[in-house]
């Protein structure tokens, strides 16, 4: 009975080889689907959704479109978003109110709304999503970057700020 069931066991496995070499056959002469990179590489990648980016303002295309309401950053379930608001100098007359009082002849400062730094860092990112949907200002998108490259983890950590130049780095 041992013969027999050895006999049976080396025609199931023959079988399974003849299964086996035929999906890799059928496999074999498709047409490619993998782009071969740095040989190819992928034309259209508008529907790529690669790490975010800051919108530029309508207004001045050298300025970002972000308010600094932080909700990006409050949104994020993996905390790879850090934005920084820029600070400002407390007036002389309100030092010494106290909190809600408001004095009379006291000039309010207008609250900039703009970052002084906007950080993001891709290595923790799931692409969720969240903060490009819930920015009100609808200052973040995905970027359509799809060839990322780099030998360090910290190559993926990027100053969002640093396409609308060097010019917007005097206070922080």
């Amino acid at each position: 009975m041992s013969a027999l069931r050895q006999i049976w066991d080396d025609v199931a496995g023959l079988w399974s080889l003849v299964v086996g070499l035929k999906v890799t056959g059928t496999c074999f002469v498709r047409d490619q689907v993998t782009v071969h990179y740095p040989r190819n590489e992928v034309d259209n990648l508008e529907s790529f959704r690669g790490p975010i980016e800051l919108v530029e303002s309508p207004d001045d295309p050298a300025k970002p479109r972000c308010i600094a309401c932080m909700t990006c950053a409050s949104i994020c379930p993996h905390e790879c978003i850090t934005v920084v608001r820029k600070k400002h100098a407390k007036t002389e007359e309100g030092a010494d109110k106290k909190e809600g009082e408001s004095v009379k002849g006291e000039v309010k400062k207008k609250v900039s709304k703009e970052p002084v730094r906007f950080t993001y860092d891709y290595t923790r990112c799931c692409l969720c999503g969240f903060c490009v949907e819930n920015c009100p200002a609808h200052s973040i998108r995905f970027s359509n970057r799809g060839y990322l490259a780099g030998f360090d983890k910290n190559a993926f950590i990027f100053d969002l700020l640093e396409k609308f130049g060097d010019k917007r780095r005097g206070s922080g």
